[in-house]
């Protein structure tokens, strides 16, 4: 989840992948205390996360009720470096929100599909060299967004146009 996705949901999955790469860093500038444990116990959640679809409900919710609990553990050391201590620090605030996907199995444990709807945008700024107006660039993000979202529920790109000029919702098929 960007940053600015945050809040307009009360459950959303923050991307674990991130927080790995944020706990390496803090490892690497010399925390030796926080970052190292909270890295395993996301490790063991990333692990987890490739196959919590396939797992009963009991199993996911004993899962999470084991994570937190050693998450809690995790969140009672006392790091003296400064990039462990904000890292402490940001996982006091979003707690709640590190497991979300043993909650709801529908959700991944990553923004990796965000990441991927957004390359074409960053593919398109590079070739060209950018939009030419606010419109052009409103216009590109409006489209990408109603053909993603429609190939996600498994209609095609032309008819998601049409329903968008119309004003009507897209249906799903069958």
């Amino acid at each position: 989840v960007y940053g600015a996705q945050r809040g307009h949901a009360d459950d959303w999955q923050i991307c674990l992948a991130h927080q790995l790469r944020d706990c390496k860093f803090a490892i690497e500038a010399g925390d030796a205390i926080f970052a190292p444990r909270m890295k395993a116990l996301l490790l063991r959640a990333v692990v987890l996360a490739r196959r919590h679809r396939t797992l009963a409900d009991a199993t996911r919710r004993a899962w999470r009720r084991r994570l937190d609990h050693d998450l809690d553990a995790v969140m009672a050391l006392a790091p003296i470096n400064r990039h462990g201590r904000r890292l402490r620090r940001r996982y006091g605030k979003v707690r709640d929100h590190l497991f979300t996907y043993l909650d709801h199995p529908e959700i991944a444990a990553d923004n990796n599909g965000s990441e991927r709807e957004l390359r074409p945008i960053a593919t398109y700024r590079k070739v060209t060299g950018s939009f030419r107006s606010n419109w052009c660039a409103e216009f590109f993000a409006s489209v990408r967004s109603v053909v993603g979202t429609a190939a996600r529920q498994g209609v095609d790109a032309y008819a998601a146009i049409k329903y968008a000029l119309n004003g009507t919702p897209a249906h799903l098929p069958g």
